[in-house]
């Protein structure tokens, strides 16, 4: 019997640590026009995220192209920028799921993770949304919201619609995030 136990405490203290889910990406969202969920901490712990909420008949509709521009530059180093559609500003994004899909891909070559239709606005906001205005204390005023989670599953800005893509504090922030280390795991 002691055997056994000193055998199962051998193999429960080689196992290694796992890091547990930031609670604000302890969720499952549904992928945009589809019916596959996934959970954000399973798929993108240890990334740095770019959250947005994005509207297609919006002035700054054309910010797809600086996102995916974003992706595509530092993909590599650990970025994900992931879009949230949302028609909660003056029913900027009226369409269904398979248009806004098809609206990002054949417009603006969008290929970073876009996620389903969002209430972004309090008092009906999704909770993620909720968790993101809660750690920052700013809610979206307007599409293109932009909030930037960490490595560790913080949110560490916010950054208004204005701020575009290429914005030379937003892309400090990003770099400044994605040169640390991701948590052990």
């Amino acid at each position: 019997m002691l055997r056994m136990i000193a055998g199962l405490l051998l193999v429960i203290t080689s196992l290694p640590l796992q890091a547990a889910c930031p609670p604000l990406l302890d969720l499952r969202v549904r992928t945009l026009a589809s019916e596959e969920s996934v959970h954000l901490c399973e798929r993108y712990a240890g990334k740095v995220l770019l959250v947005v909420n994005t509207a297609s008949k919006c002035a700054f509709t054309d910010q797809y192209a600086g996102l995916e521009k974003l992706y595509d530059r530092y993909r590599e180093r650990g970025l994900v920028v992931l879009g949230f559609p949302s028609n909660d500003f003056l029913g900027q994004e009226p369409g269904t799921e398979k248009q806004i899909q098809e609206f990002c891909r054949l417009t603006y070559g969008v290929e970073f993770p876009m996620f389903e239709k969002t209430r972004v606005k309090a008092p009906d906001a999704h909770p993620f949304y909720e968790s993101l205005a809660r750690e920052t204390g700013k809610r979206p005023r307007w599409n293109f919201h932009k909030y930037l989670i960490s490595r560790d599953g913080r949110a560490v800005g916010s950054f208004g619609s204005t701020v575009a893509p290429t914005d030379k504090e937003l892309i400090q922030s990003i770099e400044a995030e994605i040169a640390k280390p991701a948590p052990t795991r």
